[in-house]
C-alpha cells in the first residue's frame, strides 16, 4: 500500500492546481478537526479508498491539500477538513475607555470564560474560543454576563485559522469535541494510534 508523505499543494490557494484538478477525477478525504492536527493518520476517501498519510513531524495540513494526482489518470486525492466555529470576542471597543474599565471588563470576561471551563486563545484585542457546547449555550453564557463595550459572534473555522500559530491552531482545534472539562467532567474517548511496519503497510491500534 502506498503512503503518502507530502503535500503537493492546495487546490484552494494555488489556481494552478485548481485548474489542473477542474476536470479531475478527486477523491476527497474528509477529515475532523482532532485528525488534522495529526501528521500521521489513516485517510479515507468518499471512494472508500483508503490513504495512509505520514507527514513530517508538526506539519499542518490544511484545508484542500492535494496528497496524490496521477496526470495520466488524472485522479488525485484531496483533503477537506471539517473545522468547528469559533467564537470570537472582540474587545477593541475598549481601548479607549479609561484604565479601570479595561482591567474590569477584562477581568469579567475572564471569569465568564473560566468559570466555563472554556480554553481561549487571545490575540491583540481579540478572545477566541472553541466550540466545546451547543451554540445557543455559549451565546446564552454571553448574554448572561452582559459585558458591557464587548461584542461577539461565532466565525468559521477555516477563516481564523489564517491568524493563528501552529499551536494556537491545535489548542483552539486540536482537542474540542473530544474531551471535555466542564463542570470538572471526565470522558475516556478511544484513541486511535497508527504505525507503519517496514513495508509501509499501516496498521491501527485502538485503546
Amino acid at each position: 500500500m502506498k503512503v503518502y508523505t507530502e503535500i503537493l499543494g492546495n487546490m484552494n490557494t494555488s489556481p494552478e492546481w485548481k485548474e489542473k484538478l477542474s476536470n479531475a477525477d478527486v477523491d476527497y478525504i474528509f477529515l475532523d478537526q482532532w485528525t488534522a492536527q495529526k501528521s500521521r493518520f489513516l485517510g479515507k476517501g468518499v471512494s472508500g479508498e483508503e490513504y495512509p498519510i505520514a507527514l513530517k513531524r508538526h506539519t499542518q495540513v490544511v484545508d484542500g491539500d492535494v496528497i496524490d494526482f496521477d496526470p495520466d489518470t488524472n485522479k488525485a486525492a484531496v483533503l477537506k477538513i471539517e473545522l468547528s466555529p469559533v467564537l470570537v470576542i472582540d474587545l477593541s471597543s475598549l481601548a479607549d475607555k479609561d484604565h479601570d474599565t479595561i482591567i474590569r471588563r477584562s477581568v469579567e470576561l475572564g471569569h465568564a470564560i473560566g468559570n466555563q471551563h472554556w480554553p481561549a486563545v487571545v490575540k491583540g484585542t481579540k478572545v477566541y474560543v472553541p466550540l466545546t457546547v451547543d451554540k445557543k449555550v455559549m451565546l446564552s453564557v454571553m448574554e448572561t454576563h452582559n459585558l458591557e463595550g464587548i461584542t461577539y459572534d461565532f466565525q468559521k473555522g477555516l477563516e481564523i485559522i489564517p491568524y493563528l500559530a501552529p499551536h494556537e491552531i491545535r489548542r483552539l482545534f486540536g482537542g474540542a469535541g473530544h474531551e471535555s472539562h466542564a463542570h470538572g467532567e471526565h470522558h475516556h474517548h478511544p484513541i486511535t494510534h497508527i504505525h507503519f511496519d517496514e513495508n509501509g503497510i499501516a496498521h491501527e491500534h485502538t485503546h
